[in-house]
């Protein structure tokens, strides 16, 4: 049986008020102080509301910016892009599309031996679930992305 994604009311209350901020009012958690900028453990992000997954830490690379960054999604169709026009730029901003959870943008100066996007990612919007936690979680089918880690 498939899983089902949706926005959960009860996980948006029980928001933290920066997760609240990021998430739900499109805010940007400061560089260099989100949970997981530096976690090198392995392991999958979901959604902080949602729980669908989102990115792996196999496509996970130090980009210097000071959030975690991403060459791209586990699933692309768990990840919606978006033109915007805020702070007199035009960037792509990321949203989780089952949760709606503002996530934070991509950019294309990622590394072009992966393809080149750099899927740039608030902490504050995402939740770390360890590969050793994957079965817990409910989210073994993607113990699969880390075979060549575990061999």
């Amino acid at each position: 049986m498939a899983r089902e994604y949706n926005r959960n009311p009860a996980a948006v209350a029980a928001l933290s008020p920066e997760q609240y901020h990021v998430t739900q009012e499109n805010g940007t958690e400061r560089t260099f102080t989100g949970e997981y900028w530096d976690n090198h453990e392995p392991g999958i992000y979901v959604d902080v509301v949602s729980g669908e997954p989102l990115f792996a830490s196999v496509d996970k690379f130090d980009s210097g910016s000071g959030w975690p960054s991403f060459t791209r999604p586990i699933d692309a169709a768990n990840v919606v892009e978006k033109r915007d026009f805020s702070h007199l730029m035009i960037r792509t901003e990321v949203r989780s599309a089952h949760g709606d959870s503002h996530l934070g943008h991509v950019f294309t100066d990622g590394p072009r031996e992966a393809g080149g996007l750099r899927y740039c990612i608030n902490s504050k919007a995402l939740r770390f679930i360890h590969l050793d936690d994957l079965e817990a979680e409910g989210y073994g089918q993607y113990r699969t992305l880390f075979a060549k880690e575990e061999a």
